[in-house]
């Protein structure tokens, strides 16, 4: 089974589950058993031995990510506690008057904390919850837009960590520069740009189909998760007091992503960039927001020095659902990686020994890296496993080579997207606080809408070799499924 299709299963398994039974935790533990049984060959004890041994890994590996999401935690419950999300909400009532301004809102935010998309979910939904609520924006919108900006939006920004990883990937011994073909694939990754259009399209057109259409009709039965632990507002905090710390977090990470990737002994701003640590710098960047968070709020009795500290022990409590969530999805993961299941091998095999004509390649890429991420839940190891085939198969062909690289972008983006077990989709979900299981669900339909138009584009830079063919194709076809859907919402009507 090692190396095969069958590696395929066990995500395979974990995502339907999570589908029908709306159990994301179950769901995610008999994936991981089902693959560590196949592993052993059905030994149960040494499955159980594996299962835990992965899971302290990845755990390893990952704690600056944990300990992120805490500090985090810790600052939202804070900046709610102070009563500064209060504050801004009456100010933003007064200022966003509609619902359409509070989207708009939300995307201008998203597209302005472009570093990170870790930071971009969680920070874009802490700061605009308060306004969207007043506009009865359902939480499951809120995470669709927060989660269609995020990771578009750093896989197309140079300076991010999506940015780094992807020089990163590259064959060693290649003479191509990451940060250049990095550049010239962003107007090929069709799905990207065209999930920006396409969510601007839906806000100012303010229709919404299948799943969502569903969701936004019983809006009044949507279940919000921080009903369950709701911090309660004891301090007289005011708009700088939610500002100041956000403005402080997002300099102080950016600053930290400089300082790790050497910027600060002469390292140029790009190559820095791409050399940094950006989850390390995110746990020093929000642990510094929290001692300047500290010296704002204490000194003017904004909160008193009790309730900043059982502050603390309530933003824990707050994030405990997405680090559950995450540590199975690594778990996951790592059963179905090189170590174990190789699921990436099987790809590796399926793609890398291929004769397949150049024509199709970009849609094949992107078909591929679409499946691939959305059965292990992670766009990082995706482009990583993908990119090095590409780039060796296609180095005669630069074009061609940036639109494949483009394709596998994109398609990593979108099954990230549309995979119930993605880091991204996970935090979008805990950013909105609303249940992970409603936003996998609303959004799968609105990313498979704009995946069919990236294939078209796809299909064409192929037939044509020049992929700007292929972004007019994907754009038009994008246009037409506009058109439709709103021909179909006026025939419902």
């Amino acid at each position: 089974m090692i190396g095969t299709f069958w590696a395929i299963l066990p995500p395979v398994i974990a995502i339907v589950l999570a589908l029908i039974t709306k159990e994301v935790y179950l769901s995610l533990m008999i994936g991981i058993a089902s693959g560590a049984l196949m592993y052993h060959n059905f030994h149960l004890i040494k499955a159980m031995d594996t299962i835990f041994a992965i899971m302290g890994e990845k755990i390893g590996a990952n704690c600056d990510i944990l300990i992120f999401l805490v500090l985090l935690g810790i600052l939202v419950a804070l900046i709610t506690k102070s009563g500064a999300s209060r504050a801004y909400g009456k100010w933003a009532a007064k200022a966003i008057r509609t619902k359409r301004q509070a989207l708009f809102a939300t995307i201008c935010l998203g597209v302005v904390i472009f570093v990170d998309d870790y930071f971009n979910c969680l920070t874009v939904g802490t700061v605009m919850r308060p306004v969207t609520d007043k506009h009865n924006i359902t939480r499951a919108k809120l995470a669709y837009v927060i989660d269609a900006t995020a990771a578009p939006v750093c896989i197309i920004a140079p300076i991010s960590s999506w940015a780094a990883a992807v020089g990163s990937s590259l064959p060693a011994g290649c003479n191509i520069d990451g940060f250049t073909l990095f550049l010239r694939a962003i107007p090929f990754n069709y799905y990207a740009l065209l999930t920006l259009v396409f969510l601007a399209f839906l806000i100012i057109a303010n229709i919404d189909y299948s799943k969502m259409k569903q969701y936004e009709l019983n809006a009044h039965l949507e279940e919000i998760v921080e009903d369950e632990e709701e911090v309660p507002i004891v301090g007289h905090g005011k708009v700088k007091d939610l500002i100041l710390p956000i403005l402080f977090l997002i300099a102080s990470c950016i600053g930290f992503m400089l300082y790790t990737g050497g910027f600060f002994k002469g390292v140029p701003l790009a190559e820095a960039f791409a050399n940094c640590s950006s989850a390390r710098s995110l746990v020093l960047g929000s642990f510094l927001t929290l001692i300047f968070t500290f010296i704002l709020y204490i000194p003017r009795k904004v909160l008193e020095f009790v309730d900043f500290c059982g502050s603390f022990v309530q933003g824990f409590k707050a994030m405990t659902s997405a680090i559950m969530i995450l540590c199975l999805a690594w778990t996951l993961s790592g059963v179905c990686g090189a170590e174990y299941l190789n699921i990436q091998g099987f790809v590796k095999a399926a793609v890398g020994g291929s004769t397949m004509a150049i024509a199709v390649m970009p849609v094949i890429f992107f078909l591929i890296s679409l499946g691939l991420a959305f059965a292990t839940g992670t766009s990082w190891g995706t482009f990583g496993i993908l990119i090095p085939i590409s780039v060796t198969i296609l180095s005669a062909n630069y074009m061609m080579m940036s639109v494949c690289v483009g394709a596998i972008l994109a398609g990593a983006v979108c099954g990230d997207h549309i995979s119930p077990i993605s880091d991204t989709t996970i935090l979008s979900s805990a950013g909105a606080q609303c249940r992970h299981i409603d936003h996998v669900a609303t959004q799968m339909p609105y990313a498979l809408t704009v995946a069919l138009c990236a294939s078209v584009g796809y299909i064409l830079s192929g037939i044509t070799g020049n992929g700007y063919i292929g972004l007019a194709g994907a754009a038009i076809s994008l246009a037409l499924a506009m058109m439709i859907i709103v021909i179909t919402a006026k025939r419902g009507r």
